[in-house]
């Protein structure tokens, strides 16, 4: 049967909840496993955790771009209704579907996951570093997040670039974490942060997630729309 041409709102809200819920319980659930194998702070956790969390996006984003996009990112969907690509209601239920599905993630992971292990890594949560003040927590995830939709604009969203599924966009996620990891948990979405926070009940600082890959999400679509293309 041949897919529909214009999926229906319905439909593409689906794919939002699906993509993030896949995205978050392997992202999420990568800090767990860390914390069960008793892995050091360091060095090979903060890589396996940023290998999980960007190939965890880019096989969702693949997966779902046909249909809804591949937002599974509020940052993304913000960024998307500031570029013209997405109306406000349509965009609204997005950011929903979103945060449900990361929601669902982290009580999935709750109830499958060893409690302590879970506890230990509050269930994926973000933390900002010992020295990360709130304020530097923001202007990194805005950073971070500002070259992750840039990447999106550019791979998945212009018509006249290069499509490459997921991969970019996993790609700088995974970077991103990398540099950031330690300070401030590499968000770079605030779905991924809120589902883990809910389920483990600490909201610390919650907002650095918000704020953050927001204001970067939508300065990176103001830069591409005027100062680079947009078809």
């Amino acid at each position: 049967m041949a897919r529909p041409r214009n999926p229906s709102l319905g439909r593409r809200a689906s794919a939002e909840f699906l993509g993030t819920l896949l995205f978050v319980f392997v992202g999420a659930g990568s800090a767990i496993a860390v914390s069960y194998l008793g892995v050091g702070v360091q060095g090979s956790a903060l890589l396996m955790i940023a290998l999980a969390n960007g190939l965890a996006l880019a096989v969702a984003v693949s997966a779902t771009m046909g249909t809804s996009g591949g937002h599974l990112n509020p940052a993304v969907t913000v960024g998307a209704l500031i570029g013209g690509r997405i109306r406000a209601a349509d965009a609204l239920v997005y950011i929903v579907c979103q945060v449900l599905g990361a929601t669902v993630a982290g009580f999935l992971l709750m109830a499958s996951m060893p409690l302590a292990a879970g506890s230990a890594a509050a269930w994926g949560a973000p933390a900002l570093g010992p020295q990360t003040a709130p304020l530097q927590g923001i202007i990194l995830e805005a950073v971070t997040t500002f070259f992750l939709v840039m990447v999106v604009f550019g791979t998945a969203i212009d018509r006249k670039g290069p499509h490459l599924g997921g991969f970019a966009i996993g790609i700088t996620v995974a970077v991103s974490a990398l540099a950031i990891g330690p300070l401030t948990g590499a968000m770079l979405n605030p779905a991924r942060a809120i589902g883990p926070e809910i389920v483990a009940g600490s909201f610390a600082n919650w907002y650095v997630w918000w704020i953050g890959p927001i204001v970067g999400g939508a300065l990176a679509a103001l830069a591409y729309r005027y100062l680079i293309r947009m078809d």
